[in-house]
């Protein structure tokens, strides 16, 4: 009996247990924006931008890793992705309902962010050594209409004015926004990925998007399976960048968003209307230090956010569970946790698996050089 108690506890220690390596070697480039997915085999593909820079570098290019089901070693580095003379950025992996591979990412015209190009290409054969054979590949033009002015102006009324720093900025702002929505080029350029899409039970697929330009999130909505796409209304507020979407169990969709304003707060906007239309995006108590995040709905319906839990710095990585969709975060566990300056810990991505557990990937910047970071674990190791 004593045995088989040792022997039980043992099985569950092993369970819960922090799996972590670098998918490669600490080097000098800079290496950023991952994003992670579960083939249907069991395999995990992994991808990020690599090069000299960011926007301003025309080396920068999309690069992937694969770590085999039953492996401990990632495999050597494939390119995914490369547009001549031009920076392609925060590459973002999804698999749908029909098993397809998908990578959507931005190339980076003019050196801006704002006249950034929104580029897809898909496979149906990745489930192989190396890169993916690429079946197709596109561009995702959105053509946001006079209801993303009108859209903007009505969110911009429902918020009033900001308190703090942004108070005697507010007015202006808000009338920046409204003015630059006006202008049919700038509305339908520069809408740039990050986090991964989701996908209704209906079969509609919502990107998740944001602008630079106008520190606005939207989504990119396909009922077609990917064929075609249209813009859903703005997710308005005190620059909300960067969305994660999740689905709650009433069929509401939460979006929580990277604050690159002045509150150093996760912001949320909800759509009851399967992502057409956004609530104004409002300030929770959940600290950001203007970092992208990841919100991801479990099998069993508790949700997890992966984020910086700071105001200053990136620092430090936490995991938080949620039991009651996101109204209480009770359960938080660090990933990395260091002295501010210490390194930077970021922009990481997060899927469960077929068997439960999580696998993670996130930015890891240290004096000694930069790689992607690999994470897995069951949930429950949030609590234990």
């Amino acid at each position: 009996m004593k045995t088989f108690v040792f022997l039980l506890y043992a099985s569950l220690a092993f369970s819960l247990q922090k799996t972590e390596a670098f998918i490669f070697p600490l080097q000098e480039k800079h290496v950023h924006g991952s994003s992670i997915v579960e083939c249907p085999n069991g395999d995990l593909l992994a991808c990020w931008f690599y090069g000299s820079g960011e926007r301003r570098a025309s080396d920068v290019l999309v690069q992937g890793s694969r770590l085999k089901k039953g492996e401990t070693n990632w495999s050597p580095v494939f390119l995914l992705a490369d547009t001549p003379n031009l920076p392609d950025c925060n590459p973002v992996f999804f698999i749908d309902r029909e098993k397809k591979l998908w990578l959507f990412w931005i190339a980076v015209q003019a050196e801006g962010w704002q006249h950034s190009v929104l580029k897809y290409r898909y496979s149906t054969d990745y489930q192989h050594d190396g890169a993916p054979i690429w079946t197709w590949q596109d561009v995702i033009l959105l053509q946001p209409g006079e209801h993303f002015t009108a859209a903007i102006q009505s969110a911009f009324q429902a918020l009033g004015p900001f308190s703090d720093m942004w108070a005697e900025y507010a007015a202006p702002y808000s009338q920046q926004i409204i003015i630059a929505s006006k202008d049919k080029i700038k509305r339908q350029t520069g809408w740039m990925t990050r986090i991964h899409p989701l996908e209704l039970p209906s079969g509609r697929i919502l990107l998740p998007l944001y602008s630079d330009g106008f520190n606005v999130g939207l989504c990119a909505i396909s009922d077609d399976a990917g064929q075609t796409w249209s813009a859903s209304g703005p997710m308005v507020g005190y620059a909300p960048i960067q969305p994660a979407l999740v689905r709650k169990s009433n069929g509401g969709i939460v979006s929580y968003m990277r604050d690159s304003g002045d509150a150093h707060r996760v912001l949320r906007s909800e759509s009851t209307d399967d992502g057409e239309t956004w609530s104004p995006a409002l300030a929770t108590d959940i600290p950001n230090p203007g970092s992208s995040l990841e919100v991801l709905a479990l099998h069993d319906g508790r949700w997890i956010l992966l984020y910086n839990d700071t105001k200053d710095g990136r620092h430090s990585l936490a995991l938080a569970l949620s039991e009651d969709e996101g109204v209480t975060w009770p359960w938080k566990r660090h990933l990395e946790r260091h002295p501010n300056g210490h390194g930077s810990y970021a922009y990481p991505s997060v899927v469960q698996g077929n068997d439960g557990r999580l696998f993670m990937t996130y930015s890891y910047h240290v004096p000694e050089g930069r790689t992607i970071k690999y994470v897995s674990m069951d949930v429950d190791w949030i609590k234990n």
